[in-house]
């Protein structure tokens, strides 16, 4: 069997033991490596001529990624997953506690279970390169550091540091670690091993203090300071995420035990703790999302079917949406964009929005001014069909207006090559519809972005009946190259996203004209886990797009998506949301950090906020509508599988992550608990609730999704 631990022995003492897991791009930690790990460092302990010890990574790009997560999902009790924690901390004090001299010497990712790994080191050493990302990624996945990371962390880097390293799991770039005191030293990726190596020959060294604020230092220094900073701490989690989510304050617990009754007590409680997140239902969920995602970047989205390179996009439309997509093109995809509008004033629109993104990273010097002017240059304008010929894609950004969209494809075929393919940001308009006005449909595809562009991470790649697989797989490719994660839908009004959202929408806004206020339904469904409350999104997507959609969505798919009427009083009083500063939130310079509700909405509407209702009652009935219509979409066909609907919810519109999506949730609820909640609110409201077909099959035949 290939060995994952190597260990050589150089002439003037110092050993160098190099991890390299065989057939695997990338270094993760596995529990079956522990007694190979054991074995060498009682080799390394019996021989007396090994004076000084460097860890390093055999991968080219990476240290050590974090550890193998599937190894959670083999435990089967608690106890399993306390006995893995367990087990790493044994080998990590092991490590820890040789006499000589231990250095870690990083290069590319560091993370998780791989910087515990470095923790556990007397130094460490990282490259500077861009590659090189500190951090304890184990909240997003619903874990806390397993590893002896929340006991060393605090000690090394300082209680407020590390708590903040912890609850985030941000990642660290090289600079700030040397500056936080994460590592020793940072040099260049060629004298890494070099550099490692002297610092094994110069011995242990005591850390150099942490600098901390002088609030930090005061705070710190005392127990009286410390639970200050554990009790700020608490709270700020407890608003952040309304309790949905246990591992923040499990981690908060594990440093604050670990300092006041010492390392030992403080790694008994870590694995403790550990294994209750490994078995809880949020983590399983988060993990779910995690394992989707990866999987998903393996697929081209079409089956056989490989994607052509993209050398030139072109962008139609220089707004907001159009600016947003050529951003992401230029800087994160680095492929070369032209942005076509008709008016200059889009143009210098679209180049001073890009701009503004990527000075942001000058101004916090994650990027050099030359780096910024240098992917400001791969974007340039035009008023004609001007420098467009050579496109491989023409991504269409322009007003949702089917004659307008027509205009565009007959302009491309014209101007453009035989292969480019034209891609629509429509968001309610059927592809096939556009597709029309096209000699040549196999390249039109729908590419649905969502708002802002550079934040949100999910986009819709729709295809319809004639679209090629290679047209697919090409778009898919290319939305990838964006940093986007991508969902192939099929084509159909709404498509797949703004169709579940609606319904959702829809019945928030009936809610409100029963007389609930705007703050008390948004609160609700924010206790309930999503980003932001229903009626605070319709001010951010404005209240003139909803209702451009509603009809054409009501036409397409029938009487349960009608808009409730009172809408269109809204519009009268030309209420549009943040975009005109008039919606249902005030906006200005009168509006302050917390955002107030502009009370005249209530009196357009014609109603009185009366009694609140119960938040678990209305979050419910605003939800229950977006699972029923998600499984309507399965049924449809509109989505290809359960999988890509729960990304899809996730990351489009911020469905609670700790669910696992629509139908991970589902199953949690049972199809038949959701058909008996769907039937009664039948009786009580309408149709509109009327449970699908293959949700009533699975409430009698008690099947599930996953």
């Amino acid at each position: 069997m290939e060995k994952t631990f190597n260990l050589t022995r150089r002439d003037d003492g110092i050993a160098i033991l190099t991890m390299d897991v065989p057939g695997e791009s990338m270094n993760t930690l596995k529990a079956q490596f522990g007694p190979e790990i054991s074995e060498i460092l009682a080799e390394i302990k019996s021989d007396s001529s090994i004076r000084g010890l460097v860890l390093i990574s055999g991968k080219k790009d990476s240290f050590v990624a974090g550890a193998d997560i599937s190894m959670l999902d083999a435990c089967k009790t608690a106890g399993d997953a306390k006995a893995l924690s367990q087990q790493g901390h044994v080998v990590f004090n092991e490590l820890e506690a040789l006499t000589i001299p231990v250095v870690a010497a990083i290069h590319g990712a560091c993370l998780g279970g791989g910087l515990e790994l470095a923790l556990a080191c007397h130094q460490r050493v990282c490259s500077d390169d861009g590659k090189t990302m500190l951090g304890v990624p184990e909240v997003q996945l619903g874990l806390l550091p397993g590893g002896g990371g929340t006991q060393r962390l605090p000690r090394l880097v300082g209680i407020t540091t590390a708590l903040d390293m912890m609850l985030t799991g941000k990642q660290i770039r090289p600079k700030q670690a040397l500056k936080m005191g994460l590592v020793n030293d940072v040099v260049p990726q060629t004298i890494l091993l070099q550099t490692a190596v002297e610092m094994a020959l110069a011995g242990k060294r005591a850390p150099k203090p942490v600098k901390k604020s002088l609030v930090n230092q005061v705070l710190e220094g005392t127990s009286f300071g410390r639970n200050i900073i554990f009790d700020q701490a608490t709270k700020q989690v407890e608003k952040k995420t309304q309790g949905n989510y246990p591992a923040p304050a499990k981690i908060i617990d594990c440093v604050r035990q670990g300092i006041a009754k010492g390392m030992q007590k403080g790694l008994e409680v870590e694995a403790s703790h550990f294994a209750e997140l490994v078995v809880s239902k949020e983590s399983e969920a988060l993990r779910s999302i995690f394992f989707a995602t990866t999987e998903m970047k393996k697929e081209t989205g079409a089956e056989g079917a490989s994607p052509r390179k993209v050398k030139k996009a072109v962008i139609l439309g220089g707004g907001l949406m159009g600016g947003g997509i050529a951003s992401v093109t230029t800087t994160k995809a680095k492929i070369p964009v032209r942005v076509k509008d008709i008016s200059e004033k889009g143009l210098s629109n679209a180049l001073a929005y890009a701009y503004k993104l990527l000075d942001k990273g000058v101004k916090r010097r994650h990027m050099t001014p030359a780096a910024r002017d240098n992917l400001m240059a791969l974007m340039t304008t035009t008023t004609e069909y001007k420098g467009v010929k050579d496109a491989d894609i023409v991504v269409e950004a322009v007003f949702e207006d089917l004659a307008l969209k027509h205009q565009m494809v007959k302009d491309i075929e014209r101007e453009c090559g035989e292969h480019t393919i034209f891609a629509s940001n429509t968001s309610s308009l059927p592809i096939s519809q556009i597709a029309e006005a096209a000699t040549r449909p196999e390249n039109v595809i729908g590419l649905h972005y969502f708002s802002p562009v550079e934040k949100m991470p999910l986009v819709e790649v729709i295809a319809h009946a004639k679209t090629s697989p290679e047209t697919i797989a090409t778009t898919v490719a290319f939305a990838r190259k964006q940093g986007k994660t991508p969902i192939v839908v099929q084509d159909g009004a709404g498509f797949y996203v703004n169709r579940i959202l609606a319904l959702y929408m829809n019945e928030a806004a009936q809610l409100l004209l029963e007389g609930q206020s705007v703050e008390h339904l948004d609160k609700a469904l924010v206790k309930f886990g999503f980003p932001v409350g229903p009626i605070t999104l319709l001010d951010e997507v404005g209240i003139d797009v909803g209702a451009k959609i509603s009809p054409i969505l009501e036409k397409e798919l029938g009487e349960r998506f009608k808009a409730p009427a009172a809408f269109d009083k809204l519009l009268g009083d030309d209420r549009k949301g943040r975009k005109n500063g008039k919606g249902f939130y005030q906006y200005g310079a009168s509006s302050k950090k917390a955002k107030a509700v502009d009370e005249s909405v209530y009196g357009v509407l014609g109603i009185k906020p009366g009694t609140n209702k119960d938040a678990k009652a209305l979050a419910e009935r605003c939800v229950v509508q977006m699972l029923n219509e998600a499984v309507r979409c399965l049924e449809d066909g509109i989505i290809a599988s359960p999988r890509d609907g729960d990304i899809g919810a996730i990351f489009g519109i911020g469905f609670p992550p700790f669910l696992g999506g629509p139908f991970h949730y589902i199953d949690t609820l049972g199809a038949a608990n959701l058909v008996r909640i769907l039937e009664g609110y039948q009786s009580q409201f309408g149709n509109r609730f009327e449970p699908c077909e293959r949700l009533k099959t699975m409430a009698q035949e008690n099947t599930h999704f996953f």
